[in-house]
């Protein structure tokens, strides 16, 4: 297997899903954060208030998610229809980017629908984000945003983890031939980033690397979670970590 240079030049994406993580992100020097809502769901849309804000206090790239919902990506007529308009006031805020996904009933990829949000997209760029990974023939799947001409594809190689999905993301990344950015997600933290790109050749990944905060508030009420789960504090945030980002990014700075 072919190593990567110890020099190589890596662009580090973090997901992140509030002003104090993208804050983080930036110091612990992310090249570009993905802004997300509800990231206990996998994420989903984040509101034109948070997408304005964080764009006020970033100077790195900002891509933001267009997924309407948790759950399946068979969306509806209406559901549709949100995620145009979401694009539209992304590309109002300033975002340089967005990160789309929609799938038909048989697993494969929407493509007239996600050539659709690409237009809308207008210059901003394209990620296809992990509804990849729910594909039944990655591919063909490939091989459709490459049609469509998508900038990017976020991947764990259809597996838990990218680094458990090395040898199918770069595979993936040997077909693209340069025409889409291959990006990792899934697991990626600085103990394993280097061995996931050596293992896939890639020049980009995608990390979630957060620590949980400790509320401020000093009165606690004795009360059920509002959140309806018993693993969830009301006092407590995960938010970037700036160290770990910092780890990451300094495993290709030697």
């Amino acid at each position: 297997m072919e190593s990567t240079s110890s020099k190589q030049e890596l662009t580090l994406e973090i997901c992140i899903d509030s002003v104090a993580s993208a804050m983080a992100a930036q110091q612990g020097g992310a090249h570009r954060v993905e802004l997300c809502d509800y990231l206990a769901g996998g994420g989903t849309t984040p509101s034109a208030g948070m997408i304005e804000v964080v764009r006020k206090h970033l100077s790195i790239g900002l891509h933001v998610l267009i997924r309407p919902r948790r759950g399946d990506f068979l969306y509806s007529e209406q559901e549709f229809e949100i995620m145009k308009k979401d694009i539209a006031v992304c590309k109002a805020l300033g975002a340089d980017g967005v990160v789309i996904g929609m799938l038909h009933k048989d697993g494969t990829i929407d493509t007239a629908r996600t050539q659709e949000l690409i237009a809308a997209a207008g210059t901003m760029s394209v990620t296809f984000h992990r509804a990849f990974d729910l594909t039944p023939d990655p591919y063909r799947a490939l091989d459709d945003l490459l049609q469509l001409q998508v900038h990017r594809l976020l991947t764990s190689g259809q597996q838990e983890t990218a680094l458990q999905g090395a040898s199918l993301i770069r595979e993936l990344h040997e077909r693209a031939s340069g025409k889409l950015i291959v990006m990792p997600g899934s697991g990626v933290k600085p103990e394993n980033v280097r061995e996931i790109v050596d293992r896939t050749g890639v020049s980009e990944v995608h990390a979630s690397v957060r620590k949980p905060i400790e509320s401020d508030m000093l009165f606690r009420k004795d009360y059920p979670p509002m959140s309806g789960s018993s693993n969830v504090s009301e006092f407590e945030q995960l938010v970037a970590d700036a160290e770990q980002v910092k780890a990451m990014r300094k495993v290709f700075e030697v």
